[in-house]
């Protein structure tokens, strides 16, 4: 199977902790690394972690909070200085912007490279990105500036071909591919070989959802249905609902039901509150609802 892994950077919350740094994460997939937010230091986290920012492609920020999006004057920087010369793009709410072109314009203007800064819409659900492997989904959320999610899913992949049907009915190599796509082999004396005693059918396409700051939204369980890995803040416990709701943020249990409705495959919470005395009781009240939770940490690295 494919390389498709969640890499935990940073957990934290916005108030600086020394057990949780602010936001990021990396999806590797297929060779190909995609950062998700961007908080302070994240570069610094990145390098005893074997995951080199000049194979970062595209960085996808979801809001201008600080804990989510400065770090990255000192990562644009240092991709110059180690000789980056491939382009970077940066899908981000159109408010990122003007803090991009200050970066580039006073700090970075002597790059060998070109940044290309893609707005995305936060209170649309559509495709912003796409390769020949995964596609990437905005998904809206409700905080106090404009904010989203997003949903990373992979392109079904083609079928796996028969090795030892290929050897019996002396295959040429040339017509691997159509098999794969899903073309019948006609032998010499006319034997028609049916695509499915050709081919074992491939891995079911994987999906991972990043919700970040946000209010309770039980509406996104709908856009989310059946992801195989859902991150979902939960800063505050459940007896912080009143908090939670003031701040536009996310309670545990509240972080578990929308695991619940989206019938995800597994719930990983963090964007922990420094108020945080006792992390496994936040575990706890989440498994209540979602018994497949596990708690967010910054050597974490899941396979999907």
């Amino acid at each position: 199977m494919e390389e498709f892994k969640l890499h935990i950077i940073g957990c934290g919350s916005a108030n600086p902790m020394k057990k949780y740094h602010p936001a990021c994460q990396i999806l590797s997939m297929r060779g190909k690394l995609f950062m998700v937010d961007c908080g302070e230091g994240s570069q610094m986290r990145l390098a005893g972690r074997g995951l080199h920012i000049n194979r970062i492609g595209h960085i996808f920020i979801s809001h201008t909070h600080g804990d989510h999006c400065f770090g990255l004057p000192g990562l644009i920087s240092t991709m110059g200085l180690l000789g980056r010369v491939s382009q970077l793009h940066i899908h981000a709410p159109e408010e990122l912007r003007s803090f991009i072109d200050i970066i580039l314009t006073d700090f970075c203007q002597e790059m060998d490279y070109e940044v290309i800064f893609h707005p995305v819409d936060t209170k649309a659900h559509q495709l912003v990105y796409e390769d020949k492997s995964i596609e990437v989904y905005s998904l809206p959320l409700r905080h106090r500036v404009p904010c989203c999610g997003y949903l990373f899913r992979e392109k079904p992949l083609q079928p796996h071909i028969r090795r030892e049907m290929i050897d019996a009915f002396d295959i040429p190599f040339s017509q691997i591919a159509n098999i794969k796509a899903g073309m019948d082999w006609t032998t010499p004396d006319g034997t028609v070989i049916p695509n499915h005693r050709l081919t074992i059918p491939a891995d079911p396409p994987r999906s991972y959802a990043y919700l970040s700051d946000t209010a309770y939204k039980p509406s996104l369980a709908e856009l989310i249905q059946g992801v195989d890995l859902l991150f979902h803040e939960a800063t505050f416990d459940a007896a912080s609902a009143l908090r939670a709701r003031q701040t536009y943020h996310s309670t545990t249990t509240q972080a578990a039901t929308v695991a619940l409705k989206a019938e995800a495959k597994r719930l990983v919470i963090g964007h922990f509150s420094a108020r945080i005395k006792d992390e496994q009781a936040y575990l706890r009240e989440a498994q209540e609802v979602f018994p497949n939770t596990l708690l967010a940490h910054e050597a974490m690295a899941i396979d999907i």
